[in-house]
């Protein structure tokens, strides 16, 4: 998958999991800061591709869900990448507010291991 494709050709493309679902990287558009991880489906991709909010899948709640909706934090999509094996998602966004639900910046703030 080099270069563009249209977006639907790229879903098609995309290798799922066996539960419909691959994982989603939310990167601050012009720093580089990765702030969190998430799951999305097809729906959910299309739905952030038309929208350009961060649509995810909660495998939680079983329902989608639009980031920053409850919160205010909202993530408005810049681009939409995937990655060289197909199976990953990466979006490019401005963050407003805390990536992560404990009301950090990013889900990684405070966890180095090593």
């Amino acid at each position: 998958m080099e270069g563009r494709q249209t977006s639907e050709d790229a879903i098609a493309d995309l290798a799922f999991n066996a539960e419909g679902l691959v994982p989603a990287i939310a990167q601050q558009h012009d720093t580089g800061e990765v702030l969190m991880l998430a799951w999305m489906d097809a729906e959910a991709l299309r739905r952030t591709i038309a929208t350009r909010k961060a649509t995810y899948w909660s495998r939680s709640r079983g329902e989608y869900w639009v980031k920053g909706e409850t919160s205010g934090h909202h993530q408005a999509v810049k681009s939409v990448s995937i990655d060289c094996d197909g199976d990953t998602v990466l979006l490019q966004v401005e963050q407003t507010g805390a990536a992560c639900h404990t009301g950090t910046r990013t889900c990684f703030t405070g966890r180095q291991i090593a």
